[in-house]
């Protein structure tokens, strides 16, 4: 059956239907193939560099590329954008991150995908919140806002005994709901930190 999907079938029906990171599940959506043929069409369609393996099962096309936030929340479920590269898109610290930092209630672990770093810290499901939804190319994806990703770069910091971040914009933070986001953690130290950071 994987032979009377052609390459060109493939690329212009996943394209068309915006399946720019796909699985063998996402290409058996779109053709009526077993799950064995989905796999070795993407295996055969990555060998020959027709398309680009992110991670075990997980594809993109290489002239296609979805915005690398996107692609963050995809390699890790659930997960959401968060600490210093969540800080740096907000303006609230003026250097670039290239690092894609995202937290997640699953284990901590560091991943290199398209020749970018993407890093994940496992963070308590009680204070896995205080992140939106927003888009770029019409493509969504999950990231804190201002107050919990300043919260949750604290946390990490306190948590290893790091110094708090020294150089930000405080008026891109709100005292009172970045407290009521640090509560969450159960974590006093973090608390008095926190107020003693925002003075």
């Amino acid at each position: 059956m994987a032979k009377l999907v052609n390459w060109h079938d493939f690329e212009a029906k996943l394209k068309g239907k915006k399946l720019l990171l796909f699985s063998a599940f996402d290409v058996r959506k779109v053709f009526p193939i077993t799950p064995v043929a989905a796999t070795f069409l993407l295996h055969r369609y990555a060998k020959k560099g027709f398309i680009v393996r992110v991670k075990k099962g997980l594809y993109v096309f290489p002239d296609a590329l979805p915005p690398d936030l996107f692609i963050a929340n995809k390699l890790c479920e659930p997960s959401y954008v968060s600490l210093e590269f969540a800080l740096s898109y907000h303006g609230v610290i003026p250097e670039t991150v290239y690092e894609i930092t995202s937290v997640t209630p699953k284990a901590t672990r560091s991943t290199e995908a398209l020749g970018k770093i993407f890093s994940y810290r496992r963070i308590t499901k009680k204070a896995f919140t205080g992140y939106s939804i927003e888009k770029q190319k019409g493509f969504s994806f999950a990231i804190a806002d201002a107050d919990k990703a300043f919260v949750d770069a604290l946390y990490y910091r306190v948590l290893f005994g790091k110094k708090p971040l020294s150089r930000f914009n405080k008026e891109k933070i709100n005292p009172a709901r970045a407290l009521k986001y640090a509560g969450l953690f159960g974590n006093n130290k973090l608390v008095a930190v926190l107020k003693t950071t925002l003075k």
